[in-house]
């Protein structure tokens, strides 16, 4: 029989793929100086290699600690998590991660925030350089190489900054309420360049955010987590074609999704409608 081309992570079947995230156990406590503050409690999570999970949940619940302590950024108190069956307790090199604040240099021009990565990893500049270029390019940001970050727009800096956490093609992107602080429009174009960059760089994708649409949107499964101390309440699976479009939010299975979720979020008491 004839030999058949592989196919990529982000392609195949999410039964068929490989677990690239397994979270056990896990609980997190801060010493407050009013005591102990517990952040996050028994969290158990396993991502597919390639698969788009969002993170929604309300201000509070440990979401962007659950993301840190992913990272490598943060400590672990009570059970682990593997990347690649390799226990995390330091600095994770694989990972790209994206802020809501884009925290770019201001006296470096967009490409050379970008290169920051390739320096830091003391990476070959010529090929770094091609790549950044590239990367500009896909989010139609090539004739704005040169302009420092005052001269570009909140989503310009954005992409800018979504561009060097992909510099060095890392396997797993973490992005915490990347597009948070945008405004409607510019938020919807950046789903779709995120989308189409996730398409083309065959990522596994862990995204924080707050908006019940843009997690529908964007995931192969959306995780609700509960009030603090943050749980996982429930797992939805988004059963939505891929390309995603922006028309796609206006069909009964996408609208359905967002009734599901809201009563989920009504139903732990995050939603109060009284007046």
């Amino acid at each position: 029989m004839p030999a058949t081309e592989p196919v990529p992570a982000n392609q195949a079947p999410h039964h068929a793929r490989a677990d690239h995230i397994a979270i056990t156990g896990l609980s997190k406590t801060f010493n407050g100086r009013q005591g102990k503050v517990q952040a996050l409690q028994d969290i158990n999570l396993n991502i597919k290699r390639g698969e788009f999970v969002s993170v929604l949940g309300p201000s509070g619940c440990g979401k962007s600690t659950l993301l840190m302590m992913l990272s490598g950024l943060l400590p672990t108190n009570v059970g682990r998590i593997m990347v690649d069956n390799k226990h995390i307790d330091a600095p994770n090199p694989d990972a790209g991660i994206v802020f809501q604040q884009d925290v770019l240099l201001e006296w470096r021009t967009a490409l050379q925030n970008i290169l920051i990565q390739a320096e830091i990893r003391k990476s070959d500049m010529t090929e770094a350089k091609a790549r950044a270029r590239q990367l500009l390019k896909m989010v139609s940001l090539e004739d704005f190489e040169g302009s420092y970050p005052k001269e570009l727009s909140g989503g310009m800096r954005q992409r800018v900054s979504i561009c060097r956490a992909l510099l060095h093609k890392p396997p797993l992107m973490l992005m915490d309420e990347p597009f948070g602080a945008l405004d409607a429009m510019t938020r919807d174009q950046l789903q779709i360049d995120l989308l189409r960059l996730c398409a083309d760089n065959e990522m596994t994708v862990f995204f924080i955010t707050h908006s019940i649409p843009e997690a529908i949107f964007l995931s192969d499964r959306v995780v609700v987590m509960s009030p603090r101390p943050g749980r996982i309440e429930q797992i939805i699976d988004i059963d939505l074609p891929r390309p995603r479009r922006l028309a796609m939010r206006e069909e009964p299975k996408f609208i359905e999704y967002t009734r599901e979720l809201t009563k989920i979020f009504q139903g732990l008491g995050v939603f109060r409608e009284e007046y």
